[in-house]
């Protein structure tokens, strides 16, 4: 009798929906996507990577930020890099898989049930009749306009720290790197490049000589000096597919985007005081209290996104949590309500109809009036 919120439609219709997504996916497969919704990911000549989901945590205490980022990624190539503009000198590290168990614990939904009386598609007797790697490249001379800060080997990572004064230059230096810059990349670094930004080359590179990128892949963690909380989106317009972000963010207080830069309203799915964090949280944050704010946004057309996330606190720090509602009907002792009603309704209804006919099978004759003889 219980079932969620959701209803299940005809099975023609399901099957039909069913060939639709996967006529979808095998799209995604076919059309690389040249970015994430990080920055952008660029990948060898002649190969594809999809990033199905993308989701990062974002701390900032004022002064310094830090990005906690995970891709699961679908791909045929052993190689591919993303670019990620910093506004600051950043430090780049491996994090642990458990900060993001941990938000995902925090953030969680709340479960609640309600019942229902009469019964539904699911429901008899509506219901169906079955129920049924190699080592990093060496480094390149340095191009006129582009400083390498550092490089270093990150697991599957090939991290390097770039300063640039000239977007041209900066393609040249990935492009003599062995990638592909997408069209117009080089166009979206100049506002960069003009505020001095700096930049974190990543090549996704496995350890192991021939295997290729995909699943969900170990998360990084990027710390600068930044006076405001800010999440750089701009390189995600040159994606080729749709994006979709999820982004913990802790910070002093609740915390909204300044706008929507080119995708749907950003929804919060949680904002909610965290006292004292502990475990890769804990480590994240210093011990220190944080309020987490969620978000999730989908990017269709990833050409219109406009700018980066730059996120400003709320009026109020006003807490929130999902509800997802589990519908049940109402039964007793294993009995739908309905049905039990219906009965005593329908049993109600016979005994008044028999006791009509009894009341007048027994009421007694009353003799009628003797009608008076007229006088002569």
């Amino acid at each position: 009798m219980r079932r969620n919120i959701q209803e299940r439609g005809p099975r023609p219709r399901a099957l039909v929906v069913l060939l639709l997504l996967l006529g979808f996916q095998l799209g995604a497969l076919v059309a690389p996507a040249h970015a994430c919704g990080c920055g952008a990911m660029v990948p060898d000549p002649n190969a594809s990577i999809t990033v199905g989901r993308e989701t990062s945590v974002v701390d900032w205490d004022g002064r310094t930020e830090q990005i906690v980022m995970r891709f699961t990624v679908t791909s045929d190539t052993p190689r591919a890099a993303w670019i990620m503009p910093v506004p600051g000198r950043a430090t780049v590290d491996l994090a642990d898989e458990a900060l993001f168990d941990e938000l995902v614990r925090i953030a969680a939904p709340e479960h609640r049930e309600r019942q229902y009386f009469w019964p539904r598609g699911n429901d008899w007797p509506f219901d169906d009749v079955d129920g049924a790697g190699a080592a990093p490249p060496s480094a390149a001379a340095p191009d006129a306009g582009v400083g390498v800060v550092g490089r270093e080997r990150l697991g599957d990572f090939d991290v390097a720290r770039l300063t640039a004064t000239d977007p041209n230059a900066l393609g040249d230096w990935l492009e003599e790197n062995g990638f592909e810059m997408p069209a117009g990349l080089t166009g979206d670094l100049r506002p960069y490049v003009d505020r001095g930004w700096e930049y974190v080359a990543v090549r996704l590179a496995p350890r192991e000589e021939g295997a290729v990128l995909t699943g969900t892949l170990d998360p990084l963690r990027l710390r600068f000096a930044s006076d405001e909380l800010v999440y750089p989106m701009r390189l995600s317009r040159r994606a080729d597919t749709a994006q979709s972000l999820g982004l913990f963010v802790l910070a002093g207080h609740r915390m909204e985007p300044r706008s929507a830069i080119g995708g749907s309203e950003p929804e919060v799915t949680y904002a909610g005081r965290v006292t004292s964090p502990t475990g890769e949280l804990g480590r994240l944050t210093g011990g220190k209290e944080r309020f987490l704010t969620v978000f999730d946004q989908e990017f269709p057309d990833p050409s219109r996104i406009n700018g980066d996330h730059e996120l400003r606190a709320a009026a109020e720090d006003t807490p929130f949590r999902r509800v997802v509602w589990h519908d049940e009907l109402l039964t007793l002792g294993g009995v739908p309500v309905w049905l039990l009603t219906l009965g005593a309704v329908a049993a109600g209804a016979s005994a008044a109809v028999v006791w009509a006919v009894r009341v007048r099978r027994h009421r007694p004759v009353r003799p009628s009036n003797p009608v008076p003889t007229p006088v002569p």
